[in-house]
């Protein structure tokens, strides 16, 4: 081998040893994923509330008196449990009051006069009936009969009239009653006062037609509570009433309530342009739940449509574009491998092919340099 050659060779080995060298320091450091274990278990496809729902009470009532005047009376405070029929405010009512007693009194009046009108038919009829035994024997004269049997008469259609006006009395008092009535405010149901507006001493008018005013009181039965929220259009054909529903609120981040769904409106909203929804009311399926309920609270209505209780199943979070996932094989290489999927909701997806179970996916797609063909190494899995 002359010079020249082994100066070639040389050179050459020194490019292959420098193009391996750079081939390994440009291997990098492998990148840290989070995967997770394709398994069996439970999956449900549901559709879900396009924005927040809200929890609502079953009957909520904005009560005012039906008159206006001064209130005297403000029995109850917002809080505070009533039952129904309670008195919640009571407005200035001396004069009605005097007229319910007058009433009353009138119909003791009537009743008595009833009595001595219909005492004194009696003795009429009685004295009739004598008179026309003697007449009989001719020991009296039959105008002494004719007048006897008219005075008998007489008092007979006075008692009528006696009785007649204990009911008109009566109906005077059941009206004095009502108009009392009006000056009282009452609970039409057990339930909560939410909000008092009114304070001892004020006055309050009912609300002019056409222009509301808040209520007097705002009362809640806290006892039956709902989800209402709104679903997009395309959803509602898929819905049914008693339909297994998720019920998930702000304020217990940690847990999830069993529902089904009570009402579907019969009509699409279209309150804010391109967003048309449908109305769906869920109730609380277990009652030991609504105790730590609070009407206002914001929620969301997950409606069960079907569900596989033995499905093939990855996180609905490591599936990428196209249904494609990343695989982290034995060599410590992402791959990615297409993937057939049925049932599926934001948490699960059932897969049905293309995976088999023990196969880890990435879920940690979000991080910087995760990719197909490069190494990795597991920082968690199931």
């Amino acid at each position: 081998m002359t010079g020249k050659q082994r100066s070639i060779l040389l050179l050459v080995l020194v490019g292959v040893l420098m193009a391996g060298t750079f081939a390994w320091l440009g291997r990098g450091k492998p990148v840290s994923v989070v995967t997770r274990k394709v398994a069996w278990g439970l999956v449900q496809q549901t559709v879900a509330n396009t924005r927040a729902g809200t929890v609502k009470a079953c009957r909520r009532a904005g009560l005012s008196p039906p008159v206006g005047g001064q209130i005297v009376r403000l029995p109850v405070r917002e809080g505070q449990r009533v039952t129904e029929g309670q008195v919640l405010m009571e407005l200035w009512n001396a004069d009605r009051v005097a007229e319910v007693a007058l009433a009353r009194s009138e119909i003791v009046s009537s009743r008595a006069r009833a009595r001595q009108s219909c005492v004194q038919a009696e003795v009429a009829e009685r004295e009739a009936a004598r008179l026309k035994r003697l007449r009989a024997s001719e020991l009296v004269s039959e105008e002494a009969l004719d007048k006897a049997e008219g005075a008998a008469q007489a008092q007979r259609a006075a008692c009528q009239a006696a009785r007649a006006s204990i009911g008109i009395s009566e109906a005077r008092l059941r009206m004095a009653e009502a108009v009392l009535e009006r000056t009282r405010l009452t609970a039409p149901f057990s339930g909560v006062v939410a909000e008092v507006n009114g304070e001892l001493g004020e006055f309050v008018t009912p609300s002019p037609v056409g222009l509301p005013t808040p209520p007097a009181i705002d009362l809640m039965d806290v006892d039956c509570l709902y989800v209402l929220a709104p679903m997009d259009e395309v959803d509602a054909p898929r819905l049914r009433v008693g339909m297994r529903a998720t019920i998930a609120l702000d304020a217990f981040p940690d847990e999830r309530f069993a529902g089904r769904v009570r009402r579907i409106a019969p009509y699409v909203l279209d309150v804010e342009k391109q967003a048309r929804t449908v109305d769906v009311e869920a109730e609380f399926s277990d009652p030991a739940d609504l105790g730590e309920m609070l009407p206002g609270y914001s929620a969301d209505i997950e409606v069960i449509l079907a569900e596989k209780e033995k499905a093939l199943r990855i996180p609905t979070e490591a599936i990428l574009e196209g249904d494609k996932v990343l695989v982290l094989g034995g060599d410590g290489v992402l791959r990615e491998r297409r993937i057939t999927t049925g049932l599926g909701n934001w948490v699960w997806t059932e897969v049905t092919g293309g995976l088999e179970a023990g196969d880890e996916v990435v879920v940690s797609l979000d991080r910087e340099g995760v990719a197909a063909g490069v190494r990795a190494v597991r920082e968690g899995h199931d």
